[in-house]
């Protein structure tokens, strides 16, 4: 079985790594190289599409940083787990839930489903 916890933190700290080679290194060694991610808002395919997605919301949140929210569970290759991102100490006003599907050990696909996204966020 998959360590789904490990697989989750290694996610968030994906999307708070704010140095784009050290990010660029955590895709390489934890995602498949034609991974896709797609959400209601945006979508992206291999290690490039993922990382413009996560420097994109990086410039337009630059004061929020990815928290889990709960005890990820999963079964198989497949990983699920909520986030929350805000301000550190705070709670967070968006709040997602975020399903994996994994390949040898790597993400190979991100489903995400926004939870609470406050308007004009």
């Amino acid at each position: 079985m998959t360590d789904v916890n490990t697989i989750a933190s290694r996610y968030i700290d994906l999307w708070n790594e704010r140095m784009p080679g050290r990010r660029r290194d955590i895709l390489k060694k934890h995602w498949a190289r034609d991974a896709k991610y797609v959400d209601p808002l945006m979508s992206g395919e291999g290690h490039d599409g993922v990382d413009a997605l996560i420097a994109g919301v990086q410039q337009r949140f630059p004061d929020f940083s990815f928290r889990l929210i709960g005890e990820p569970n999963g079964f198989g290759n497949h990983v699920r787990f909520s986030w929350g991102l805000g301000p550190d100490g705070a709670d967070s006003p968006i709040k997602g839930t975020d399903f994996a599907v994994l390949k040898d050990g790597r993400i190979q696909s991100i489903t995400g489903f926004l939870d609470q996204v406050p308007q004009g966020a």
